[in-house]
């Protein structure tokens, strides 16, 4: 029997074949159905990425128009849910509301689950944060993509191309990444056949924690905190003595630059300058690289993904208290292709454990 140390986080061992992802940590790839992410997100917005993952699997999948058209048909279906999330979600965080969300979704619902959640979710989010400014709920476009009609909910208005085609492109970067904590808690929920809406809603608890998708609010932060570029070393060699995490540095499967963080830094650069804070947050990373050398100097931190998605979200004006929720919009396609390929072939998941506390006498 395959056995690995308690405390391994389960680094290393496989636990079921997949057809979704591959996550090359050494060579710094992700595959996503047998197309490499630059390619895959130079040629495929969200909608496209969703039908190709979904390519075999539940209503739609393989074909970017149905995937379109059954998503804005959801998202017009969740609006009609709205009113009754807003009034029992006040005070909580838009994750905590969107957990609630997921949960108000019946399992007898005779829209496509897939859709379901993931046209219900990009509605709701923006319906929480237009509730936290006081502003009403605005209903969807279904004339629009995902990420068009997010943008126009949350600004109130069309956000433009450059902006639109940033937020397309982000939600295509991170709908699927191998077996990380979310994916693989909804395969495991899936496993006993509990149904997607019950599966995805695991997936996006795990997603919650702050290990796991809670990462680029804290990187605004720290660039607050370092105020200008000037100032960043500094800091940097500070965090170290005291023992700091650096936020958007390293990551626990890359050993060389996460790929997504150069998808996503193009798509930071195409952005009006005025938009954000490129320039210094360029500056920024410099000196982090320059201290990791310093400090760590065994080790090959690079920049994450989490470092340039919040440079991109802070520009597309979405508060950063939504950012982990925002992260769910992309990631659910990811789950519901990986439930989907669960449900189908897979057994229930149930690992042993090793007991080491004391015996009878």
């Amino acid at each position: 029997m395959l056995q690995t140390k308690v405390d391994s986080g389960l680094d290393g061992v496989i636990v079921a074949d997949t057809i979704m992802s591959e996550v090359d940590g050494e060579a710094g790839r992700l595959v996503v159905r047998g197309h490499g992410l630059q390619e895959l997100v130079a040629g495929r917005g969200f909608e496209g990425v969703a039908a190709l993952l979904w390519t075999g699997y539940g209503e739609g999948g393989g074909d970017e128009t149905a995937v379109r058209d059954g998503l804005a048909a959801a998202r017009i279906r969740a609006f009609a849910d709205v009113p009754r999330l807003l009034a029992v979600t006040e005070g909580l965080t838009p994750v905590e509301a969107l957990r609630v969300g997921i949960g108000m979704l019946p399992d007898s619902d005779p829209t496509p689950h897939h859709y379901l959640v993931c046209g219900a979710l990009p509605v709701f989010l923006a319906a929480l944060i237009n509730a936290r400014r006081g502003v009403s709920a605005i209903a969807p476009d279904p004339t629009l993509t995902t990420a068009q009609d997010l943008l126009r909910m949350i600004r109130g208005q069309r956000a433009g191309a450059v902006f639109e085609k940033g937020l397309d492109t982000y939600l295509a970067t991170v709908a699927d990444h191998g077996f990380n904590a979310s994916t693989f808690t909804a395969r495991v929920v899936a496993s006993t056949h509990a149904g997607l809406i019950s599966a995805v809603l695991a997936g996006l608890c795990a997603l919650k924690g702050p290990l796991h998708g809670g990462a680029p609010g804290p990187v605004l932060d720290m660039l607050d905190e370092i105020g200008a570029a000037a100032h960043a070393e500094a800091w940097f060699d500070e965090a170290f003595s005291k023992g700091t995490r650096l936020m958007g540095f390293g990551h626990r499967i890359y050993k060389v630059r996460d790929p997504r963080a150069d998808v996503l830094k193009a798509a930071v650069t195409t952005l009006p300058s005025t938009a954000g804070r490129l320039a210094f947050a360029a500056e920024v990373e410099k000196g982090a690289i320059a201290a990791l050398r310093r400090h760590k100097p065994g080790q090959r931190l690079e920049t994450n993904v989490e470092y340039y998605t919040a440079l991109l979200l802070e520009a597309l004006e979405v508060p950063r208290e939504a950012f982990t929720a925002l992260f769910a919009v992309g990631r659910v396609a990811g789950w519901c292709a990986h439930i989907f390929e669960q449900e189908k072939g897979g057994r229930i998941i149930r690992p042993q454990s090793n007991y080491v506390g004391p015996r009878p006498q």
